[in-house]
């Protein structure tokens, strides 16, 4: 699909989707709780939540779709000699976190993966899998297998490659028939999204316990059990485009659904902005983001690689320089993100440089317009959308259904805003 966004500032308020990462920990953790249990959410149809639901279908779980959330049913039975297949598509959540959890149930399961998934590390947590029992094989480039049935123990993990690892095994050694030990080497990445893991396992009644530092004991009591009715909070990732457009030339967003005290990691969007000149300021669960002098800062990227492509639409157009620091993460994504940030940033006037791990923005006045290409990667499609409110020329966004894989609305909303995607007609 190709859309062509006209310049423009971008005003008003949304009301922001459910977080993908808590609800893909929400759900997988209701599909293996003691009851049937409901998660309040806001509507949502992103890819990656679809592949985590198509994957706990197969797995023999219910998950129906109400107005207002889902009613998920506990799996009860997976075929003991059978093969399950279990459809990821891109999602690197869905995968990493359902590895382990299916590593348990005593099945062999086909992982299908699409587009870069086949080629984002997973060596590490196969590796320790393997050391518990655990299979692996590649039948197909895009499928990884997994044999075998995990057993509890002491696990290591390392902390700087992907907290999804340790989401995964806390997520899984809840289920075996002992108590294992999980040990995390620092330095750690993304610890909030590991405090998010623990948060939602003690909703469950099954918060590991801190033995100390990065230590955790988990209880092999055979499930989680269900507290009825939980509630996914609103998404701080997909948040920060909108905010980040309220940074933008002319810009004024309000977001409404945001929980001030989250432990998404995401939430510090809020304060980088806050860092370049934009004003800042809460009203309950609204946050409203206003155009102020916008400055270069320096930007310490290893706990918020997602909305480093966004803050650099700031940059781009703010004075002085920015640089993003321990960013390397980023070349592991649906793109290579600090190769596509530069590209599509510099196509559309920009100054940007790559560095090993992160990005030299130098500061213009103002961005020329142009095409830009979504590189398969839907936050770089949404990056290009914000980025036309700094533009002279319209804006070409070619391969913009990319942004289906977290906001497939994103266009719609962005009308609200008062900028309409026009689509191409072939």
């Amino acid at each position: 699909m190709e859309i062509t966004i006209k310049p423009g500032n971008i005003n008003g308020t949304v009301t922001i989707l459910p977080s993908k990462s808590h609800l893909h920990r929400l759900l997988i953790i209701a599909a293996l709780a003691d009851r049937e249990t409901f998660i309040r959410a806001g509507h949502t149809e992103a890819e990656d939540v679809e592949a985590t639901i198509a994957c706990l279908h197969a797995l023999g779980a219910e998950v129906a779709r109400q107005r207002d959330g889902f009613a998920v049913t506990p799996l009860r039975a997976c075929a003991k000699d059978g093969r399950v297949i279990l459809p990821c598509r891109e999602s690197g959540s869905t995968l990493r976190f359902l590895v382990p959890v299916v590593c348990t149930l005593g099945v062999t399961g086909d992982f299908q993966m699409a587009g870069r998934l086949p080629e984002r590390p997973m060596e590490f947590l196969e590796a320790e899998l393997s050391r518990h029992g655990i299979t692996f094989s590649r039948p197909a480039p895009d499928i990884l297998r997994c044999e075998g049935k995990l057993t509890p123990g002491s696990y290591a993990v390392p902390g700087n490659i992907s907290s999804q690892y340790i989401t995964g095994l806390m997520l899984a050694l809840p289920l075996l028939g002992g108590d294992s030990v999980l040990t995390v080497s620092e330095p750690v990445e993304s610890e909030n999204y590991i405090d998010m893991t623990i948060d939602a396992a003690a909703v469950f009644g099954r918060k590991p316990e801190v033995l100390g530092g990065y230590q955790y004991k988990i209880r092999g009591v055979g499930g989680f059990a269900g507290p009825g009715e939980v509630m996914a909070e609103g998404d701080w990732s997909n948040a920060a485009f909108w905010l980040c457009a309220g940074a933008m030339p002319g810009g004024n967003v309000t977001c409404r659904g945001l929980n001030p005290n989250s432990l998404q990691g995401d939430k510090e969007v809020c304060g980088i902005l806050e860092r370049m000149g934009a004003k800042i300021s809460w009203n309950g669960d609204a946050v409203t983001v206003t155009e102020g002098v916008r400055r270069g800062v320096e930007i310490d990227a290893a706990a918020i690689p997602d909305i480093i492509p966004v803050i650099s639409a700031v940059a781009a157009v703010s004075d002085g320089t920015t640089l993003i620091r321990n960013a390397s993460r980023l070349r592991l994504k649906e793109s290579d993100r600090l190769k596509s940030t530069a590209s599509v940033l510099n196509s559309l006037g920009a100054k940007v440089s790559e560095l090993p791990d992160g990005l030299r923005i130098d500061g213009v006045p103002c961005l020329s317009g142009g095409t830009a290409d979504s590189w398969g990667d839907h936050r770089i499609a949404m990056m290009a959308a914000i980025a036309s409110s700094a533009c002279r020329s319209p804006v070409t966004i070619t391969g913009a259904e990319a942004v289906n894989k977290s906001y497939p609305d994103f266009f719609d909303r962005l009308a609200d805003l008062g900028k309409p995607a026009k689509e191409a007609r072939g």
